[in-house]
């Protein structure tokens, strides 16, 4: 068996075209975190319609990355690990993806001009959460810093706990303060938008620790 080990290893590729997209997907979602939270610390009309731009465009770059995972994972018969992992990963991540999109394009389409603490708050831990999946995928490489992978993971499980708390006072404080209902269906839709994008981190970081659980 040990002998067959060897010959496989020789032909798997050195650098597995999954790890690459897969790093490039968790840089794209930085990327994405941090353009969401300039677009909410800017009251400039101007600097916030290209910053939607910016993300929209950001989310094709996403859109692309995943349709070649899903090529490779249907061409490629060895695979670094399972392949049900690797097609749910790359959706969860995408996910997030499309609800960072989702919250820059509500607030551009219902013209918010007041951003409030819990709409940057909730930003701010987005791009906390992308930027943990980001040194976690970095580390599935060569699976040396398992450690690295788990706190990683852990702290994102408390930042999508937070989320959490913030979106509940936020969605309360609205019910108290907005008696227009058209606001408060845009504001509730923005608070789940940003909020449904952390879940999606804490999903993306439990296919993460499924995946070293197998391979630990």
């Amino acid at each position: 068996m040990g002998g067959f080990n060897s010959i496989v290893k020789l032909f798997m590729p050195k650098d597995r075209v999954f790890y690459s997209l897969f790093e490039d997907v968790a840089a794209n979602l930085v990327e994405m975190g941090k353009v969401l939270n300039e677009l909410v610390n800017t009251n400039d009309a101007s600097t916030r319609k290209d910053k939607v731009n910016l993300i929209e465009r950001l989310e094709h770059k996403n859109d692309d990355l995943t349709h070649r995972i899903f090529v490779e994972l249907g061409q490629n018969f060895i695979t670094p690990f399972d392949r049900e992992d690797i097609h749910y990963l790359a959706a969860t991540l995408d996910d997030v993806a499309d609800y960072i999109h989702g919250s820059a394009k509500r607030l551009d389409i219902y013209k918010v001009h007041e951003i409030n603490d819990s709409i940057r708050k909730l930003s701010e831990l987005i791009l906390a959460g992308v930027e943990e999946l980001h040194h976690a995928i970095h580390e599935l490489r060569n699976m040396k810093n398992m450690r690295v992978i788990t706190d990683a993971c852990v702290r994102i499980n408390s930042l999508e706990n937070h989320a959490d708390d913030i979106y509940d006072r936020a969605i309360a404080d609205l019910f108290d303060s907005e008696s227009n209902a058209a606001e408060l269906i845009k504001m509730r839709e923005i608070y789940q938008a940003l909020e449904i994008a952390t879940d999606k981190c804490e999903d993306s970081a439990n296919v993460i620790e499924t995946i070293i659980i197998k391979y630990a």
